[in-house]
């Protein structure tokens, strides 16, 4: 790896032939912290992310640890898990994990990954099962189970607690938290605030097409004096909301 930041967005665009989805927006993750990208449905989340991995256009500039995220060599550093994943409904959870590691370069321990699985609250049993047989917060966690077992510097996640019930989740929290202590880092987007609140160093909030704020959750609450991250970030928006009326 290059010695640049695991992500750096600059003056980034996308319109998609309508009106703007973002315009100038401008953002960058630092090596080993988990930053939560939020705000509400539709606002753009998923189309940054697709735009910073190539999946989608948009004018400005997108680099992965100083490198061109445009070149596929810039991605071999990253895993990526899309919104909405399943599983391809042929392929039983062990050959998924053999076919995605095997991508990166690497072996599945079976050890490592049964030991996953239960960490994630997912039987492992259910590995010797087809994409069909799973159901959508079974197929979420061998997504998830594919990207944290390649071990890579940096995870990019769309909406990762999808399908996930409340133990679930609460598992992967620390999951990840684990994941940045040993040095990765992490960067995913997300509508449970209670979440984002919970584990991230920074936080980005979206909105009408340009990022409201970025930094901590706990200074982002004390600036809008709420009670909670949720509280605040519906503060934030109102106030947004107010200023573009005019009002």
């Amino acid at each position: 790896m290059t010695g640049g930041k695991p992500i750096e967005i600059v003056d980034a665009s996308a319109d998609y032939g309508g009106p703007k989805v973002f315009e100038h927006l401008s953002l960058s993750v630092e090596a080993g912290e988990i930053f939560g990208l939020i705000g509400l449905n539709g606002v753009g989340k998923t189309t940054l992310i697709k735009a910073l991995l190539g999946l989608g256009e948009a004018s400005g500039s997108f680099t992965f640890f100083g490198e061109d995220a445009s070149l596929p060599k810039s991605r071999r550093h990253l895993a990526y898990l899309p919104e909405k994943f399943m599983p391809s409904h042929l392929l039983s959870g062990w050959e998924f994990l053999e076919i995605t590691l095997d991508y990166y370069g690497l072996k599945l321990d079976q050890d490592r990954a049964r030991a996953l699985a239960l960490g994630l609250a997912l039987d492992p049993g259910a590995l010797a099962k087809r994409g069909r047989q799973l159901s959508k917060g079974m197929g979420q966690k061998l997504g998830l189970m594919a990207t944290l077992l390649t071990g890579l510097p940096l995870l990019i996640l769309d909406e990762p607690m999808s399908g996930l019930d409340p133990r679930s989740r609460i598992l992967l929290k620390d999951r990840l938290v684990e994941y940045r202590a040993r040095g990765g880092t992490v960067f995913f987007s997300s509508h449970i605030l209670a979440d984002i609140e919970e584990i991230c160093g920074r936080i980005g909030i979206l909105h009408a097409g340009r990022l409201i704020y970025v930094g901590s959750p706990d200074a982002f609450i004390a600036k809008t004096k709420a009670t909670s991250l949720e509280r605040a970030f519906l503060a934030a928006i109102t106030e947004a909301e107010s200023q573009e009326r005019g009002v």
